[in-house]
């Protein structure tokens, strides 16, 4: 039995990773944009190549770590050495050099390419950890859950915090973004360089803390069979080359995180530039796109929280399923609603709560995989599985964040614009609905060919514990 303690230390863990992944996914292409400096296009090919390379670079640390042995067990160290780094990495990311354009795109692909090579060295190991700390598909359902709603409310931390942070910083410490600022408290967030890397920062040494007591209060229990240890590398990927689930979840949890990555990417610009709501909440110095943020997250948070229950007496299959068909239902309706702020939050919270079912579930099914390659194979390759459920992650982000500045440079996004054209506001609007609906229906079909249902994944972890009594 898996304390509540260990499960909140857990997901302590994916909080830390969360509170940077939202500024990468949310506010990174806007930085890059209107506070870097560099163009839409740029800022989406750079994004494309960091992290479609360091999504296969998630692989290589997966092999590692299997094969990792330190007296704190395989995966937990890396949290340990990483940490740090990792919020370091982070400052440096977002820092803002005085280079010409040419000298920016070089600093911005050198910076993003290592920070997404720390990402995947603390947050790999860490996705690892859920397939070591209990051998229980039940408990491990929980877990999934519990790593869910922290890095809900991990991203939630970051929305509350990030933007009154920079605008707190800008005007402190940064004399020169007077207007900048001006402008933000109307708008949007203050495009002050200093507050940006000071407001990272910040989150950064609250992302170690997590990390370290993620560290500290966890415990890997699932051991090797004597019989698994020395097997090659090649056999690892031949095995996973050949386990066909694990081929329809990456595609499936590809099409889901797209559908993540695009609503996120263009909600600051469709903010500003479509909604134009000009409102600050007294006391927090929220803007609109902050109120959207955490609306959504708290949705998400309910979603996530509900999982466990309903996939119970559904499944896991028919609940992703279901979950995903009406987020991709809700966000064709967000197209055809009028410009108007109640209506725009009313289609978020809805469309978050669905989308929250469905990460969780994505997680606890490559626990489900690892399982099913133990019984085809004899060998558990947990650490390279795991990374790959980090690979698909970073593709969906990389390839969404791609087409993000794509599609904006297509319909002639220009940062410096007073008003944009109605070309662009169009690019913007289908941008947050009608594109990440066609994600969700590609989602719903490839789920239709996932075997691993809830009586057969019972069967393979009862005929696992079989194989492990009689190893003893």
């Amino acid at each position: 039995m898996i304390t509540l303690k260990e499960k909140i230390g857990y997901g302590f863990g994916d909080a830390a990773s969360s509170m940077f992944w939202k500024i990468f996914g949310m506010y990174s292409l806007f930085f890059y944009t209107d506070v870097f400096g560099i163009t839409a296009a740029a800022a989406g090919t750079m994004f494309l190549v960091a992290r479609l390379w360091d999504s296969f670079f998630d692989v290589f640390v997966g092999i590692v770590s299997d094969r990792t042995c330190t007296r704190w067990g395989k995966y937990r160290p890396y949290l340990l050495w990483f940490a740090v780094p990792f919020a370091v990495m982070g400052i440096i990311t977002f820092f803002v050099p005085d280079f010409g354009q040419t000298g920016k795109l070089i600093y911005a692909y050198v910076t993003y390419s290592l920070m997404m090579i720390v990402y995947s060295l603390i947050n790999v190991p860490y996705a690892s950890l859920l397939g070591v700390i209990s051998p229980d598909p039940i408990e491990r359902n929980s877990l999934a859950s519990y790593r869910m709603s922290f890095a809900f409310i991990g991203s939630f931390v970051t929305f509350m915090l990030l933007q009154p942070l920079i605008d707190f910083f800008a005007k402190t410490f940064d004399s020169g973004s007077v207007t900048q600022t001006a402008q933000a408290t109307e708008s949007s967030v203050s495009t002050s360089p200093v507050g940006w890397v000071m407001g990272v920062g910040a989150i950064g040494i609250l992302c170690v803390i997590l990390f370290l007591l993620c560290f500290r209060w966890t415990k890997e229990r699932v051991t090797q069979i004597e019989t698994e240890k020395n097997v090659s590398v090649k056999q690892d990927l031949k095995d996973l080359l050949h386990n066909v689930p694990w081929w329809i979840l990456v595609a499936t949890g590809l099409a889901a995180l797209l559908f993540n990555a695009i609503r996120d990417s263009v909600a600051i610009y469709f903010f500003r530039d479509f909604v134009k709501v000009n409102y600050r909440m007294p006391g927090t110095n929220w803007d609109m796109t902050t109120i959207y943020f955490l609306v959504g997250q708290a949705a998400n948070l309910i979603g996530v929280m509900a999982a466990p229950s309903i996939s119970a007496k559904y499944g896991k299959k028919k609940t992703y399923m279901l979950a995903i068909l009406f987020a991709g239902i809700l966000s064709t309706g967000f197209y055809f609603i009028p410009n108007n702020i109640v209506w725009i939050l009313i289609f978020q919270f809805a469309i978050s709560v669905f989308a929250g079912y469905v990460l969780p579930l994505l997680w606890s099914m490559f626990a489900d995989i690892v399982d099913h390659q133990e019984l085809q194979t004899g060998r558990r390759a947990t650490g390279l599985i795991f990374s790959s459920s980090s690979m698909s992650q970073k593709l969906g982000w990389a390839f969404g964040a791609a087409l993000s500045g794509w599609i904006l440079a297509l319909f002639k996004y220009a940062p410096d614009a007073v008003e944009q054209t109605q070309q662009t506001l169009f690019g913007e609007h289908i941008m947050i609905s009608l594109i990440p609906a066609v994600c969700c229906l590609i989602a719903f079909f490839g789920m239709m060919f996932y075997p691993l249902t809830d009586k057969k994944v019972k069967e393979i972890a009862e005929e696992l514990n079989v194989r492990r009594q009689h190893a003893k």
